[in-house]
């Protein structure tokens, strides 16, 4: 009686949820996310990868087009995702062993799987 009745607008706010574990419903969801495992080297893959490598250094004045799958590893979780890109190639740099791709993709030759050169 001493007080004046609060309003509506006001009186409903009491009585929002509540997020007692703050971050819980992102870690859940980081935790549900699928990330691919990385398909070990072989010595045939390494082999077939570097036949590639050195046909594309040969034509690299012809910025040779390929396709390239190649693993991006996942950054807050182990494993990672493969991707697979088309292009033009720009550079391909022994010393720190990559690939550049004309849009500027950079990619290292120990995370691709498969190089074809179109």
């Amino acid at each position: 009686p001493k007080h004046p009745r609060m309003p509506m607008r006001n009186r409903a706010a009491q009585f929002s949820p509540f997020a007692a574990l703050s971050g819980y419903e992102d870690t859940i969801k980081e935790t549900e996310r699928i990330t691919d495992t990385e398909i070990g080297e072989s010595e045939y893959r390494l082999s077939e990868l570097n036949r590639q490598l050195n046909i594309i250094k040969e034509r690299i004045s012809e910025s040779p087009e390929v396709a390239i799958t190649y693993f991006i590893p996942d950054p807050l979780k182990s494993g990672g995702q493969y991707k697979t890109i088309r292009g033009n190639v720009k550079k391909l740099d022994e010393y720190f062993g990559t690939l550049t791709v004309k849009d500027g993709t950079t990619i290292l030759f120990k995370n691709i799987l498969k190089l074809e050169i179109i």
